[in-house]
């Protein structure tokens, strides 16, 4: 996703979370605080957008979202752990999260640029793995606006729901 398009995903983000009073909150590893930097862009930021957690360490994970030890950093338990964690820190009602290897080289067994996503509402939890081609920068670029897009799913399925 090119950069110029974020802008319009946040707004619509900003939109769709203010019109029905949805909070949203964000936990990092692989984009170390990008995600939560766009998303605080939109408008009334300040009334949907909780905040977010970055977590690079393994340790800090554990410790402040709840990952499970032992459980791989680069895996769909990983994503819907963070998620699920940060929402309850945070008190959102939706939350999304990024892991993965962002590269240049593999790390733990995984190719660089693979990528989970999490997601988690106060019913429901999961993930999406995707896969992006390029150097670190690039990945962590295409990672945001996946996340942006899989953050604005969620909040419209929640609104649907609810």
């Amino acid at each position: 996703m090119r950069r110029r398009a974020l802008p319009d995903l946040v707004e619509r983000i900003a939109d769709a979370a203010g019109r029905v009073g949805v909070v949203c909150a964000v936990a990092e590893s692989l984009t170390s605080g990008r995600l939560a930097a766009e998303v605080g862009r939109g408008s009334s930021a300040q009334d949907w957008f909780a905040g977010g957690v970055v977590a690079y360490q393994v340790r800090v994970k554990e410790e402040v979202l709840g990952l499970g030890p032992g459980t791989d950093p680069c895996s769909p338990e990983c994503a819907e752990q963070l998620a699920c964690g940060v929402r309850a820190l945070l008190g959102a009602d939706v939350a999304v999260s990024t892991t993965g290897v962002g590269g240049p080289d593999a790390q733990d067994g995984h190719a660089p640029g693979t990528v989970y996503l999490g997601w988690a509402t106060a019913d429901a939890a999961g993930h999406e793995l995707v896969r992006f081609d390029g150097d670190p920068v690039e990945v962590i670029d295409q990672a945001v606006g996946a996340a942006l897009a899989l953050l604005l799913q969620t909040v419209e399925a929640t609104r649907a729901d609810g």
